[in-house]
């Protein structure tokens, strides 16, 4: 198989946790502290993920420099674009409760809801690609990070729409394209990355990884400590510490 093509796969796989976790949000009355718990392990997964495989593998490949103000880059462009979605409506799209706006309280929310799906998804599936350039294999501890973490977030998310009066069919709509975008940008990251320096795989490895820090602090852990903030610290933990184990397994 092509390795672009097992990219989109792998990307795809990735994302389609987030139409999973969308349809137990939707159908299923998970209580908002199941939900919380969920989010916090999977803080921790991709915490760890992005420590000892998107960094460590950044350093490697490039050193500190690229690194380090790749891992910059990637936290102020998600931060600047996170605050420009949030005056629009999608400050909460990770949240389960009633924090979402429906499109009558603020119209154009809804677009803004799609638009954050795609900044908190693409950093993740652009690192898949990229990760099986040279000749090398997926990273599955990254995929199994991504696809574990996805499945609280678009259970969480499913919620919120609902109490916000969005449809079932923009929902699934959404999460059903959401996932495969994440196919293509995990494609399209493995076709324009091939050939490229190793330090600039380095900076766009840690690009994505300080975007995706900074997603986690933005919008997941708020969801998980507001409703189980007493266990919050110990479950993330523990997803943290899952993850380290399937990295070094």
């Amino acid at each position: 198989m092509p390795e672009w093509l097992q990219a989109g796969g792998w990307g795809l796989l990735a994302g389609s946790a987030l139409l999973v976790g969308a349809v137990v949000g939707w159908f299923a009355q998970v209580p908002q502290r199941v939900i919380a718990s969920i989010m916090a392990f999977g803080a921790g997964v991709l915490l760890s993920a992005v420590s000892f495989e998107l960094i460590a593998e950044a350093h490697a490949q490039g050193g500190l420099l690229p690194t380090a103000v790749g891992a910059a880059v990637g936290a102020v462009v998600y931060t600047v674009a996170n605050l420009a979605l949030a005056r629009h409506g999608a400050r909460h799209r990770k949240r389960s409760g009633d924090q979402q706006p429906s499109e009558s309280e603020q119209p154009g929310s809804g677009s803004a809801l799609a638009v954050g799906a795609l900044l908190d998804g693409v950093p993740e599936s652009v690192v898949i690609g990229a990760s099986l350039l040279g000749g090398g294999t997926v990273s599955l501890v990254t995929v199994a990070a991504v696809f574990l973490s996805n499945v609280p977030e678009g259970l969480s998310s499913a919620a919120g729409m609902r109490q916000a009066g969005r449809s079932r069919r923009y929902v699934f709509l959404l999460w059903t394209g959401i996932a495969l975008v994440s196919g293509v940008a995990a494609l399209v990251g493995n076709t324009l990355l091939g050939g490229a320096p190793p330090e600039v795989l380095a900076a766009i490895t840690a690009l994505a990884a300080g975007a995706i820090l900074a997603m986690i602090t933005d919008t997941m852990v708020p969801e998980a400590f507001e409703n189980a903030h007493l266990l919050v610290g110990l479950i993330t933990v523990a997803g943290f510490l899952t993850a380290f184990a399937l990295s070094h397994a």
